[in-house]
């Protein structure tokens, strides 16, 4: 699994989150919500350092990770995160 986080919504955490150089952001697994690949569980975000990272991209030095123990949500999939301007919020694509 990969993950790609675009140049919007990386500014979007660095405004809305207040996401600094060095930071680490990770997505983990929530009881609750839904998504494409999991019924019943959606992902969460912080800003957390990492205990065993499964995947991960840096951007302007910030890691966006999984945890090796959240991998089983995606599933196989990738994950793309990007900003919607029209929603003013993040979205999550699973990619196969």
């Amino acid at each position: 699994m990969n993950i790609v986080v675009t140049k919007p919504a990386l500014q979007y955490y660095k405004r809305e989150m207040d996401v600094k150089n060095g930071d680490f952001v990770r997505f983990f697994v929530r009881l609750g919500g839904c998504s494409t690949v999991q019924s019943g569980f959606s992902l969460g975000v912080a800003v957390r350092e990492p205990k065993e990272i499964g995947v991960s991209e840096t951007i302007d030095d910030i890691t966006f990770y999984v945890e090796e123990s959240d991998l089983w949500f995606f599933d196989g999939h990738d994950l793309k995160v990007k900003y919607s301007r029209n929603k003013d919020e993040i979205e999550f694509e699973y990619q196969n």
